[in-house]
């Protein structure tokens, strides 16, 4: 039996935070800590009790001396959480957005080895209308979701989740460090993971929306679609062999060009 616990895989949760003080505890409290090795928390430059409360929990706990951003933040999430010797990475936003117990469910295709990635899927089974996402959120999701599936080759029901697994190899290869420090982070990270031939799986997750969770505002999300689809047009041309981007390029393919 000892055998098996140490050869189980090590399951590091990352939580990119911004001002999340009034809901770290509950997202924490509700993470299955038979599944989850570690818990990382990157602060952002949080003016509440963030830190206060992350502490008071023993997580292991990151700071950004101002806020740099949600790329940023996960660039450092990433980072700390290889280092840390994780062998499968997830991050959950501590906002309770997401549901927390759906852990062991978002990594067990990685587990199976059935997928190198999987994405949460607010949109997979059920209404996300029904459980409280404004209409124009909807909207755009559903648009940007087609253009995304249609670049990429993919048939996934969202690409716009903050909730995600990912396989150690995967932040091995990709140059997530390369990509921006604002929310396009998440689009760029996706087309680097299709541009090295990883495989993708989503599971289907409720969400909550209410006042203290995390939620952009209309302009903020026009900005957003508008960086989606500039990332979607260099990474076609970048597929197409037309203008090579070094963000696309894997490291191990360009550590093997280098030797």
């Amino acid at each position: 039996m000892a055998g098996e616990r140490s050869a189980r895989p090590k399951v590091v949760v990352v939580m990119p935070a911004y001002n999340a003080g009034r809901t770290l505890r509950l997202t924490y409290e509700e993470l299955p800590k038979d599944t989850v090795n570690l818990v990382i928390l990157v602060d952002d430059g949080s003016s509440d009790a963030t830190l206060e409360v992350a502490r008071e929990l023993g997580l292991e706990v990151f700071v950004h001396n101002k806020n740099y951003g949600y790329g940023a933040n996960q660039k450092t999430c990433y980072a700390e959480a290889l280092r840390a010797g994780a062998d499968v990475v997830v991050m959950v936003h501590p906002d309770y957005q997401y549901d927390p117990t759906l852990v062991p469910q978002i990594i067990e295709p990685i587990l199976r080895d059935e997928a190198d990635v999987v994405l949460g899927s607010r949109l997979k089974a059920g209404s996300a209308l029904a459980q409280g996402m404004p209409w124009w959120k909807f909207v755009a999701n559903r648009f940007l979701t087609g253009v995304e599936n249609r670049v990429f080759g993919l048939e996934l029901s969202e690409y716009h989740t903050g909730y995600r697994a990912f396989r150690r190899e995967v932040l091995e290869t990709v140059n997530f460090r390369a990509n921006s420090d604002g929310f396009v982070f998440d689009q760029e990270i996706i087309g680097q993971v299709v541009a090295a031939g990883f495989r993708l799986a989503e599971i289907p997750v409720p969400t909550r929306y209410f006042p203290e969770a995390s939620s952009a505002s209309f302009v903020a999300s026009t900005v957003y679609g508008l960086r989606i689809l500039s990332t979607l047009f260099w990474y076609t041309l970048h597929r197409q062999g037309l203008r090579r981007s070094r963000r696309f390029d894997s490291l191990r393919a360009r550590y093997t060009r280098l030797e």
